[in-house]
């Protein structure tokens, strides 16, 4: 059986802005268009928290997923840059986790 990945894009809730093209629905047809599908997990936002010097930040994500046979981390590096300014974000993280499809 050969190896796939789920590629998870842990991405900021942010509200409407109406001078600019919806960043979720680029991304929607970018990811469906290069990899035949996506799923948005955005239902039900999770929340993210992590620590800053003393402080606690936190923030609301909600999930993109793919499922890709072939790992380009090349092609990941450069469009998860692109997301962070799209996004207007310091860091948006891309995880690839090795799956099987049963």
């Amino acid at each position: 059986m050969a190896e796939m990945y789920l590629i998870q894009i842990l991405l900021p809730v942010i509200g409407p802005q109406s001078d600019r093209p919806d960043p979720y629905e680029m991304l929607r047809e970018e990811l469906t268009s290069r990899f035949g599908g996506m799923t948005f997990h955005k239902n039900a936002p999770a929340e993210g928290l992590w620590a800053n010097d003393d402080d606690v930040e936190k923030d609301a994500i909600i999930i993109a997923e793919v499922m890709i046979d072939d790992l380009h981390r090349d092609w990941w590096h450069a469009y998860r840059k692109a997301l962070e300014d799209r996004f207007q974000q310091e860091e948006i993280v891309i995880r690839a986790l090795p799956m099987a499809r049963l």
